[in-house]
């Protein structure tokens, strides 16, 4: 069936059975891999419907507001906006986050830092002061802060839009009041004495003669200053590194999400700032994502 044979059996009533199946056809021409997931998830959010209700119960109908609805939604994908972005959300670790022009959608990836988080303060006492870099949504910390409890924390943004976004988040999950927000370039608005237990970053690191050629999801969606990472893609670590031994506590550990590429980089730059090199962790895809040191012992 061709996509204006699909838009047209949208606008029709249908059983809801049909219609996810449909709107799964046309999601194909998106994205195939993803096409039932994002199908499932339209159903679920637009049309209120699970997964178990549309298979148990055929009989199961979609008014026609929502099937319009949904056919605007399928249009949109098609034509290359992420669903995230369409959507106004999204979901990460636990929580749902909400987006503006202004955040990276959190990817899957970047999980891998939390995970990574996780394992190493599993045999050892939690962190309490957090600050995070680079906070866009707020997804790493308020991710963070869910999981340890007694925690609070900071997020620093260049974007006064992410700041606003991410404050609207902890709001949300009930997380305000272990949480701050501030607007700045990295750790200039920190006092010079103040020091943190863990600190996280997923900072832009695509280079930047890389940007015209990533995925139309991502060029033109996501915002570039979230995402270029200058000449070499390694520009944010080259001056975080040197600094962030100052706002870091004696036992202290800071996790970077890193790029494809840029392990042994990223290695030789911790070690030329003085720090130990903990581990590196792999992403879902196995490729190292997440780069965890300290300057301490380790």
């Amino acid at each position: 069936m061709d996509n204006a044979g699909i838009y047209c059996s949208l606008m029709e009533d249908m059983p809801a059975l049909q219609l996810y199946n449909e709107l799964k056809s046309l999601l194909q021409t998106a994205n195939r891999e993803m096409a039932a997931l994002e199908a499932r998830i339209l159903f679920e959010d637009i049309a209120k419907i699970s997964m178990k209700s549309l298979h148990l119960d055929k009989d199961i109908t979609i008014s026609r507001e929502v099937t319009e609805r949904l056919e605007k939604i399928a249009f949109r994908r098609c034509e290359g906006e992420p669903l995230g972005r369409i959507l106004g959300y999204r979901d990460f670790w636990k929580d749902r986050f909400y987006l503006s022009p202004d955040t990276l959608e959190p990817r899957p990836d970047t999980e891998t830092l939390i995970e990574s988080v996780l394992e190493s303060y599993s045999k050892s006492f939690p962190p309490l002061k957090i600050l995070d870099l680079g906070t866009g949504t707020g997804c790493i910390l308020l991710s963070l802060l869910r999981e340890f409890g007694d925690a609070r924390g900071v997020g620093i943004d260049i974007s006064k839009g992410a700041v606003l976004m991410a404050r609207q988040n902890s709001e949300r999950l009930g997380l305000a009041d272990r949480a701050g927000f501030l607007q700045g370039n990295w750790t200039d608005r920190l006092e010079k004495d103040r020091k943190f237990d863990l600190i996280v970053s997923n900072p832009p690191y695509i280079p930047s003669a890389d940007i015209p050629n990533l995925q139309k999801e991502v060029r033109n969606h996501d915002p570039i200053l979230a995402l270029d990472g200058g000449n070499d893609g390694l520009t944010p670590y080259k001056n975080l590194l040197p600094t962030l031994k100052n706002h870091l506590e004696p036992q202290g550990r800071i996790f970077f999400e890193f790029g494809i590429n840029q392990e042994e980089d990223i290695k030789r730059l911790a070690e030329d700032s003085g720090a130990t090199l903990i581990r590196v962790t792999n992403d879902l895809g196995g490729i190292p994502r997440v780069v965890e040191i300290s300057y301490g012992d380790k």
